[in-house]
């Protein structure tokens, strides 16, 4: 998954709309003067262009070089914002701006200027918050953990990127995976626990001063809904069936792989055994649960090798289906300043990541390549973002960015769908065959399943957990073991390690120590399907819908400009009625269920015999 540069200029505000319970938190003032109003947002947009450019450089020179001086300039460059940001609020909230509503674009532009986020806070405990993010940051990126039996007193060799991830990916050593696997959560979140309790105190603290409960609701802010807590749990209810016929199914598979290992039959799967540090995505246990080995690979890594293809060339492969659309090609900057291996004279945060620039040329990539198909896929996404900050360049700064959140997540994945499809793989030769028939259609849909289905109830459920922690609910001596009744009650996985409240398990996800809210994945994981839908209509597609490759047409990639274009001067609703043709405004999970729906048949067929859930009395370690 890929981190969203965010403009912490306009904290999480951008897109707000009158459907706030909490309108009466954002200030107006009395001076109706509409002219010197528009002069005001107009001269404070350009300050606020060239505030955005330095406060990006800053962070992009720490996160690409992790020294304290670096570290030091992004802190002291966050002050200044913050200053900023204070001074546009107390000339913003002078103006009479709520009854600026018959000019929609005025009125948001205002509104987005009238609460302060973080810079609320008074500068000596906004510079404690920013520093626990730096610091949590600094320890999650130069996290090593130790080889197993690795003499005392010896350095810790093994970095999340790439030897764990690829480790985690690969083995099948049940002992080894679980040794990494604790390794891991001892050396991140068992660390930051202290500091992360700190920064959900200056957190809250932010939000109060913004006259809004906790942070979480201020989070949630940015999703202009009411009922948006509701519409989210109502998308899962739908997709939970489904996910459980492949937990169900992919359980039986590494019951069969390890025999001895105790996986029961009607539990939950242990979590470190499905191919990744957080069992978020599953798709690198493909080779263990192909349903159809005998048919054509799906997954073109190898072939990837076979044609000695180079990290640049992926970037250039994104960039060709980008353009091939009618979209932006990245700008001279794009390539010149990009960061798309890891260096090997300095530590990074490897963590993929798009930036903007604020000045409409410069956005870059920050990514520990590696050449294999996942990469690839994620080159996309993060080129996703990139065409994202390209299509809206020319949108004053507080409108430069997605629709909502989930928006900037899914252009990138939407696309990635249509390169993902055996038949575009094969067109630009990475695949030697493709399977059409029945099992290679199974084949290809189970590898989307555990890319796609297997995330959801993790993207779900990480802000389940945090919006509690913020608003008391989840008190600080029981975060632990919430998180794993969540982990258990949601994605059916446990604990292969007994847990404890001196862990902090939540905090070895980089989101979470970094303040990235989460749930957009969530959401963009949904809409990302609705959208492949709505362009295959417009490309005038006609056939099963996981078969849609819009490669080259160019009447998809002039609704997605539309789209894009727009950033955030329209409330998501507008711009999700725009994507879809008018037939929906809102998130809907149906065009998800369209695209699976060969597999989920067939899944329900082999799952004829299978218990469908889990049980188990203890979240905080996995049955025996």
């Amino acid at each position: 998954m890929a981190l969203l540069l965010l403009h912490l200029i306009y904290f999480v505000l951008g897109s707000c709309t009158a459907d706030s319970k909490y309108e009466d938190q954002y200030i107006s003032g009395n001076d109706t003067d509409r002219v010197a109003a528009y002069k005001f947002l107009h001269e404070n947009d350009k300050v606020a262009s060239e505030m955005c450019t330095k406060s990006a450089i800053a962070q992009w020179n720490y996160a690409s070089n992790l020294t304290e001086e670096n570290k030091q300039v992004m802190l002291d460059t966050q002050v200044l914002e913050a200053d900023f940001r204070k001074e546009t609020w107390k000339n913003a909230t002078k103006f009479a701006w709520k009854s600026f509503k018959e000019e929609p674009e005025i009125y948001r532009w205002f509104k987005s200027l009238s609460i302060l986020g973080n810079a609320a806070l008074p500068e000596n405990k906004l510079n404690q918050l920013n520093k626990l993010v730096a610091d949590m940051e600094d320890i999650y990126s130069k996290g090593k953990v130790c080889k197993p039996q690795s003499p005392k007193g010896k350095p810790c060799e093994w970095s999340l990127e790439p030897d764990l991830t690829e480790m985690m990916s690969k083995s099948r050593d049940y002992k080894l995976l679980k040794y990494i696997w604790k390794s891991w959560r001892d050396v991140t979140g068992k660390t930051v626990k202290n500091d992360f309790l700190k920064y959900i105190e200056l957190s809250n603290e932010a939000a109060k001063l913004n006259g809004f409960p906790d942070a979480g609701v201020l989070w949630r802010e940015s999703y202009d809904s009411s009922t948006f807590e509701d519409d989210l749990e109502e998308l899962w209810e739908t997709l939970r069936p489904f996910y459980q016929q492949l937990h169900a199914y992919v359980r039986r598979k590494l019951i069969h792989l390890y025999t001895t290992c105790n996986v029961k039959n009607d539990g939950p799967i242990p979590a470190h055994i499905l191919g990744n540090m957080w069992a978020q995505t599953w798709e690198n246990i493909m080779n263990v649960v192909d349903p159809f080995p005998d048919k054509a690979e799906i997954d073109v890594t190898s072939k990837m090798k076979e044609k000695n293809m180079t990290i640049l060339e992926m970037f250039q492969i994104s960039e060709e289906f980008f353009t091939s659309v009618g979209l932006t090609p990245m700008t001279p900057e794009f390539w010149n300043r990009s960061i798309i291996e890891k260096p090997q004279d300095r530590e990074i945060v490897c963590h993929a990541s798009a930036w903007d620039f604020c000045d409409a040329k410069d956005q870059r990539i920050k990514m520990c390549t590696k050449v294999n198909m996942e990469d690839l896929i994620t080159v996309h996404h993060e080129m996703g973002h990139i065409e994202y900050y390209l299509q809206y360049a020319q949108q004053p700064t507080v409108f430069r960015d997605g629709a909502n959140p989930g928006f900037h997540e899914a252009v990138g994945d939407v696309l990635a769908l249509s390169v993902a499809t055996p038949d575009h793989l094969k067109k630009i030769g990475l695949l030697d065959e493709v399977s059409n028939d029945k099992d290679g259609e199974i084949k290809f849909l189970m590898h989307m399943a555990l890319e796609k289905l297997a995330f959801l109830p993790f993207g779900y459920l990480i802000d389940q957990w945090r919006w509690k922690v913020f608003s008391g609910e989840i008190k600080p001596e029981e975060m632990n073991r919430k998180w794993w009744e969540l982990r258990l009650k949601y994605q059916g996985v446990c604990p292969p390690v007994e847990r404890t409240e001196d862990e902090l398990d939540a905090a070895a996800k980089y989101h979470v120590i970094s303040s990235v809210p989460y749930i957009r994945y969530f959401v963009s994981t949904v809409i990302q399907f609705q959208f492949h839908k709505a362009l295959c209509d417009a490309a005038e597609y006609r056939g099963p819908l996981h078969k849609c490759d819009i490669y080259q047409n160019k009447k998809a990639g002039e609704v997605l400009s539309t789209v894009l274009s727009q950033g955030s001067s329209v409330p998501w609703t507008e711009a999700m009625g725009i994507m879809t043709g008018g037939v929906t405004q809102k998130m809907d999970a149906s065009a998800i269920l369209e695209y699976f729906d060969p597999l989920t048949k067939w899944l329900q067929e082999k799952n004829k015999n299978e218990f469908i859930g889990w049980k188990s009395d203890d979240p905080m370690l996995c049955p025996s």
